[in-house]
């Protein structure tokens, strides 16, 4: 009888571990998909250190290739491997709940306010310039060390740059890892490390069935019942289902299906977008703010489930072939040109749209500087340097 209890206060341990961690970045990560990135590497792998850089730059290269919020699929993927399934639902519920619960506030409160010029929020722009060059710099000695890998990273920012469309990091990471293949697949592998995935491949291959059966099922049902709430259920999930690229593309699909159906105003629409700007979390919460706006609580509840919903049956469905393929031989050659190119896709995100939108006069460039000498070399909290960002950010609108 011991062991079975032992496991279980040791599951409920590290679920209640999952739930501190995972809400503490859902409280304190401002600045988008990126930045959120680098908030996992300094808490999960730098800090906690439960996972290594390279099993961690597969996980975020598996979820750049798949459609869905990355930096979602990667907290996701990080609870599913501390603590199964239920480590991944409490991942997710801690990361996503504090903005969507905001957001669902925002639609009551905040509606036709302007928030997207208030200083505080410019500051926390100019917070994230520092949080993705500091994980930038931490990634690419490990992750780019030689020449041919440096040259992939260069081609895989210049590419992302000048071509930017929604498939764009797709047809990247495919490229960079016939590139890997072909120049390290004969290399000596390093340790055999293995991650264990603790979902059985049968449940993985129903969560893969179920994303496709509801993709296909749920606009058929929408059109046979024209129940509003099946239709919304299917507008979310769509969107949710075909976005590449993080949070910021799926906006068009949400003012295609909400606004110019007449769901939302546009005057509510961007009242929302603005307010999405102003809270950490993922961009994809935006949906919570949505459902609210037409449906009151629950409809915010209801477009939370439906958009993420998605990301968790593909990455959960996803882990436990992910780890056999990047064991290959050969997939490792491969998967080593890709965590290059992801280096290169992330500077690309660095300058455009963070640095682009952030870095706007000398002194958002000297504060960016402190900032990330606060991170770096001062070795401050993020959440502390979270702070200082948005109430330079005040000062900094009061001197202007």
């Amino acid at each position: 009888m011991e062991q079975p209890v032992r496991r279980e206060q040791g599951i409920i341990r590290s679920l209640l571990e999952i739930l501190l961690v995972s809400g503490k970045l859902g409280f304190t990560s401002f600045g988008g998909p990126i930045a959120h990135l680098a908030y996992f590497h300094e808490e999960y792998i730098r800090k906690r250190k439960w996972m290594d850089e390279k099993n961690y730059a597969d996980l975020v290269a598996l979820c750049q290739f798949l459609p869905g919020p990355a930096s979602s699929q990667v907290g996701i993927g990080m609870g599913v491997m501390r603590a199964g399934v239920l480590g991944g639902i409490v991942s997710f519920l801690g990361f996503a709940l504090p903005s969507a619960a905001a957001l669902m506030i925002f639609a009551l409160i905040l509606q036709g306010m302007d928030v997207s010029s208030a200083g505080w929020i410019h500051g926390l722009k100019i917070v994230a310039v520092a949080v993705v060059a500091h994980a930038i710099t931490g990634m690419a000695s490990k992750l780019a060390p030689d020449l041919p890998r440096k040259a992939i990273a260069l081609a895989a920012m210049v590419i992302t740059l000048l071509w930017q469309t929604a498939y764009s990091q797709v047809a990247i990471i495919l490229l960079s890892a016939i590139v890997g293949f072909l120049l390290y697949s004969r290399l000596e592998a390093g340790s055999d490390d293995r991650v264990s995935f603790p979902v059985k491949r049968r449940f993985a291959i129903g969560c893969l069935v179920l994303f496709a059966g509801l993709l296909v099922l749920l606009p058929v049902l929408r059109q046979v019942t024209s129940i509003r709430w099946i239709a919304m259920f299917d507008s979310f999930y769509r969107s949710g289902s075909l976005v590449f690229g993080g949070g910021h593309v799926v906006l068009p699909l949400l003012e295609r299906e909400f606004v110019t159906t007449g769901w939302v105003s546009e005057e509510a629409f961007l009242a929302g977008y603005g307010a999405a700007q102003a809270i950490p979390g993922p961009l994809f919460t935006f949906a919570s703010y949505l459902g609210a706006v037409m449906n009151g609580w629950p409809g915010g509840l209801l477009a939370t489930v439906a958009i993420f919903l998605p990301a968790f049956l593909l990455i959960a469905g996803s882990l436990p072939f992910w780890d056999t393929v990047r064991h290959n031989p050969k997939a490792k050659g491969a998967l080593t040109g890709v965590n290059a190119a992801v280096i290169g896709i992330l500077i690309s995100a660095f300058y455009q749209p963070i640095w682009t939108s952030s870095i706007q006069a000398p002194l958002d460039f000297a504060f960016a500087a402190v900032l990330f000498s606060m991170l770096v070399y001062w070795k401050l909290p993020p959440w502390i340097v979270v702070l200082t960002g948005a109430a330079g950010g005040m000062l900094m609108g009061i001197y202007a």
